[in-house]
């Protein structure tokens, strides 16, 4: 019962030449405990300790060779292999131990270099062996005494590895215990969401020991350990830059290259730190296409900000947070939902269309005209916040900007062309905009504003009754209307900018607000400029003034809101 003793394979593997030993010992567990504690115990060695994991590393077609003893025979054991970044070819097999070291202590023992090389030369017999990247056991309740070996290969790349073997399998149980049911069902998918359920792994339920559960995404395919997944964490570097044999480290020294590290031993010894050779320390980054969430002991999780119609791998395994060691759930994939396809709006030749666009949404938009055309005009005018335009001509990218308030764009035609135009909204809130698509130059149901469309009030002007206000205008003659509407004193900027809708109209506002329409131009531009005194005000009040430009094709544009306050003693 007493099997896979460390001390017993330093005396026979080890020691010197010199030294004489007449049976194996067991398992002094006392002794053994503090050894597993001791992870450094275990380094420059080839013995597998009973009960706990080791984690090593190989070098491509280079195999390496592990030992553990069993003392009795019909002994359970159980002995588990995690390939973690690669494939790894592995066998088991088993000699029978040498008679003098089993024996009473009488008679003269064999020298231990002759014991060493009569066990280790031997062929022995094989009792399994695998190839591929699954988790792999051996598992028998009744194993006969001996020397058993594992060989390890890896052919594909260098790699590391996990090993566990134990002879009391039933007791130890340090891997979290899989439902009777192990897959993990996708109950809800969307276009940028997918969740999860799985059933509670028995571990947690039924033995009440500590369980998370971790969740794995990625875009390329399932992975069947956690220790795979945290090697495709880990920086590609740290594994280019492995030490070749030879050098001066240990090979059991890889707490650079992702395995932790209890102790300060491998900081001291990590080559990294000592030779100039190698240059830079190595840092984990994580890569961007994967994504690992452990989130406690829930069984239902959602995976949120994903992207549409994009096939997603996940994984789930089960850790048992007390020895750290975890079992993969049969993985699964799914693919977000496309995108809801948007209808494209066809514009009419020389008609404006209204358009509404959600928060940071999009709209297409389509012009095929009907006859030929040498050139083509698209006027668009914007109500709220700016608005990114991008037109393409058969698929040619022909114009690319943010606009504001009202532009005009005027682009070469060609026979039988189409015209794709994308509209995007902005981040701040939802667009409103209007947009006339025409062949005809002459045909414009916008009117030209000036590039400054603020009302200045003039302060000195200011009367009781009345307020001076000017704006800009243009060299086109255009119909200007001016409303005023009395608003409360505490009227913020606030419920100002709600009512900045340029699109909005005379058409909307009351009869009693407008104050009159005249109309307007100048063909020196430095002299459009327009006065316009408001009476019949009361004292003291606060009105909000707007004007209204008026285009031949009777589409108005508003400028900006200006708020006045009538002086309340005169």
């Amino acid at each position: 019962m007493l099997l896979l003793h460390c001390a017993l394979l330093w005396l026979l593997l080890l020691l010197p030449p010199s030294s004489r030993t007449q049976k194996l010992p067991t398992r002094d567990e006392e002794l053994f405990q503090m050894q597993i504690r001791d992870k450094a115990f275990f380094h420059d060695s080839s013995v597998i300790p009973d009960g706990a994991e080791i984690s090593s590393y190989l070098f491509r077609d280079t195999p390496k060779r592990y030992f553990f003893v069993v003392e009795e025979d019909n002994t359970p054991l159980a002995v588990t292999v995690t390939p973690c970044d690669a494939p790894l070819e592995w066998k088991l097999s088993v000699q029978e131990l040498p008679e003098e070291a089993s024996g009473d202590g009488s008679g003269e023992p064999e020298p231990l270099e002759q014991q060493k090389q009569q066990m280790t030369n031997e062929e022995g017999t094989e009792l399994f062996s695998y190839k591929g990247n699954d988790v792999e056991y051996f598992v028998s309740s009744s194993s006969p005494s001996g020397l058993y070996q594992l060989d390890l290969l890896s052919t594909e790349k260098d790699t590391h590895f996990k090993v566990y073997a134990t002879t009391t399998p039933e007791s130890d149980q340090p891997y979290p215990e899989l439902p009777y049911d192990p897959r993990i069902d996708v109950t809800s998918l969307g276009r940028t969401t997918v969740t999860l359920a799985w059933k509670p792994s028995p571990t947690a339920s039924l033995l009440k020991q500590p369980i998370q559960y971790c969740i794995v995404i990625n875009k390329e395919h399932n992975f069947k350990s956690l220790c795979a997944v945290e090697a495709k964490l880990s920086s590609d570097d740290a594994f280019m830059m492995a030490p070749k044999p030879g050098l001066d480290f240990s090979p059991f020294d890889f707490a650079h290259f992702g395995f932790p590290s209890d102790n300060n031993s491998g900081k001291e010894r990590s080559f990294l730190k000592s030779s100039s050779k190698f240059g830079r320390q190595m840092s984990s980054k994580p890569r961007v296409d994967l994504h690992k969430i452990c989130i406690g002991n829930k069984n239902i999780f959602t995976v949120s900000d994903l992207k549409p119609d994009t096939q997603y791998y996940f994984d789930m395994f089960a850790v048992n947070t007390n020895t750290n060691m975890s079992t993969a759930y049969v993985g699964t994939f799914a693919r977000t939902k496309e995108e809801a396809k948007q209808k494209t709006v066809e514009l009419k030749d020389g008609k404006v269309t209204d358009v509404f666009i959600k928060r940071k949404g999009t709209k297409f938009l389509r012009f095929a005209p009907v006859s030929s055309h040498q050139k083509v005009t698209f006027s668009v005018h914007s109500c709220l916040d700016a608005v990114q335009i991008q037109v393409r001509r058969d698929g040619k990218l022909l114009l690319s900007q943010s606009i504001e308030g009202v532009r005009q764009f005027q682009l070469r035609g060609k026979a039988k062309a189409k015209y794709l135009i994308r509209l995007k909204g902005s981040k701040k809130g939802a667009s409103m905009l209007k947009i006339l698509a025409t062949t005809r130059p002459n045909k414009q149901s916008f009117p030209s504003l000036p590039e400054d469309t603020r009302i200045k009030a003039f302060d000195k002007l200011r009367t009781c009754s009345s307020v001076t206000v000017a704006w800009l205008g243009t060299q086109e003659r255009n119909k200007f209307c001016i409303y005023k509407k009395e608003v409360d004193d505490n009227y913020n900027e606030e419920q100002k900018k709600r009512e900045q809708n340029q699109c909005l109209g005379p058409d909307t506002r009351k009869k009693s607000e407008k104050v009159l329409c005249k109309y307007f131009h100048s063909q020196n531009i430095q002299k459009a400029v327009t006065t316009e005194t408001i009476r019949g005000l009361q004292p003291g009040k606060s009105y909000l003034l707007d004007v209204y430009v008026i285009g031949h094709g009777g589409h108005s544009v508003k400028y900006q809101s200006k708020l006045v306050k009538t002086r309340k003693f005169c």
